[in-house]
């Protein structure tokens, strides 16, 4: 009994000090609210995706211009936070407005975890085909099925208890992911119970390297090829110790067979960057130690007008992006953005109507009418002309076959020409380019 007590004991200790911290970085941030948020309308909840053995929701954001077979993300975010306070955050969907991929946004409920987290730390939710693990895999596999996803370009990020569910998932279905991105949080298996899982966020704990991969390899039948890993911690992380990233990298350097320090290590604006590369000098693990930065997920402030993330509890001001760099990592910032493509569309417009009007011409001719072998002009003339040309239907034309919205174009009166309208048109094109009129 006494031994019960003073675990009792140690884990209420432990549960302030993270409550805490939780409410002391929250209350850094002017403005901040407590709870959560409600979920934005630009993501869809799927109310029915599998038999979800972990309770949990799932919301999409699909863009409107999509890739053929598009690349999926998965983003698992923190305690205390709901899928769209994440994605205003991150700016996930914003990014994937411009380049076409898919996203997909689990949220824990509170009837599993009363902060909101994901269950890392649960052995019936850290297994392959149980709990929260099998209940985010079936979303990957329903929007998949639902968006042609590319099985071959899956890839999961989160922040700190999503963090650590990332690496869940990396662990559990390691041959799903092609990369992941754990943000302030722990090795996979670190933890078996609460106290364990308090006790690994505020100590320090150093375990073998082959241990921490055994771990992994328990988890799945896998035997690689593994999945690339980012991992990103602050240096002054107060609720999620930093040694906690080392042991993540020192996990996945076990799995991919690698020995000894970087094979890299450079300065971006003042903060380190890692990586490690295999035989074939593939980086296969990078880490970014973000200099001063707390708890949290590293954002470049001066791109929040744009909407790519916005500075908030959790969302910290690092003068980097980490959400653009993981994404660039991956390769999803390759190819022309939708903005480049609705440029080069307005660009070429003018040729193409021209070609338009060439291709009536043609038309107008094998109908049988011919400037070279025209007739004198008869009453019945008007009923075999040549089609006159209507300047806003082509452009309408040429719009809707480029895929862009379509502008509404005045049409001309009976009797008259009909005239272009440029306003319409450009504002129609701005809209396509993502860009406000």
């Amino acid at each position: 009994m006494g031994g019960f007590l003073k675990s009792l004991g140690r884990v209420s200790e432990l549960r302030r000090k993270f409550e805490a911290l939780i409410a002391a970085a929250r209350s850094r941030v002017p403005g901040a609210r407590a709870g959560i948020p409600e979920v934005p309308s630009r993501l869809r909840e799927v109310k029915a995706f599998g038999s979800n053995p972990g309770g949990l929701r799932q919301f999409d954001y699909a863009p409107e211009r999509m890739a053929t077979a598009p690349p999926l993300v998965v983003v698992l975010h923190g305690c205390g936070q709901s899928a769209g306070e994440f994605d205003r955050g991150t700016g996930w969907t914003r990014l994937a407005d411009d380049h076409g991929f898919v996203v997909v946004f689990p949220q824990q409920q509170p009837s599993n975890n009363p902060k909101n987290c994901f269950s890392w730390f649960v052995p019936g939710d850290i297994k392959r085909d149980q709990g929260e693990a099998h209940s985010i895999h079936q979303m990957v596999e329903h929007a998949i099925a639902t968006y042609g996803a590319d099985r071959g370009r899956v890839f999961v990020t989160g922040l700190s208890a999503g963090g650590a569910m990332a690496s869940v998932m990396l662990a559990t279905y390691p041959d799903v992911y092609a990369g992941g991105a754990i943000i302030a949080g722990l090795p996979y298996g670190c933890a078996g119970s609460v106290q364990e899982a308090l006790e690994a966020m505020f100590s320090e704990q150093i375990t073998a390297a082959h241990d921490l991969g055994n771990r992994v390899r328990a988890a799945s039948g896998h035997r690689g090829p593994w999945p690339r890993i980012s991992v990103w911690h602050g240096s002054a992380d107060p609720i999620v110790k930093p040694s906690n990233a080392e042991q993540i990298i020192r996990q996945w350097a076990n799995l991919h067979g690698l020995a000894g320090g970087a094979t890299r290590t450079e300065k971006i604006g003042g903060h380190t960057r890692r990586e490690w590369t295999d035989a074939d000098g593939t980086t296969v693990i990078e880490a970014f130690s973000i200099a001063g930065m707390a708890h949290g997920v590293p954002i470049d402030a001066s791109l929040q007008a744009q909407g790519y993330g916005a500075t908030g509890p959790f969302f910290l001001d690092a003068g980097l992006s980490s959400t653009h760099h993981i994404a660039r990592s991956w390769g999803l910032l390759e190819g022309r953005t939708a903005t480049q493509v609705a440029e080069a569309d307005l660009a070429s417009l003018p040729e193409r109507l021209r070609a338009d009007e060439r291709a009536l011409d043609v038309a107008a001719k094998d109908s049988g009418d011919s400037s070279e072998t025209a007739e004198p002009a008869r009453p019945d003339a008007k009923k075999h002309a040549r089609p006159s040309l209507d300047p806003n239907a082509v452009i309408a034309s040429a719009f809707k076959a480029a895929g862009l919205p379509v502008p509404e174009l005045p049409k001309g009166s009976p009797g008259t020409s009909p005239k272009v309208t440029p306003g319409p048109i450009i504002e129609a094109a701005l809209k396509a380019a993502g860009v406000k009129p």
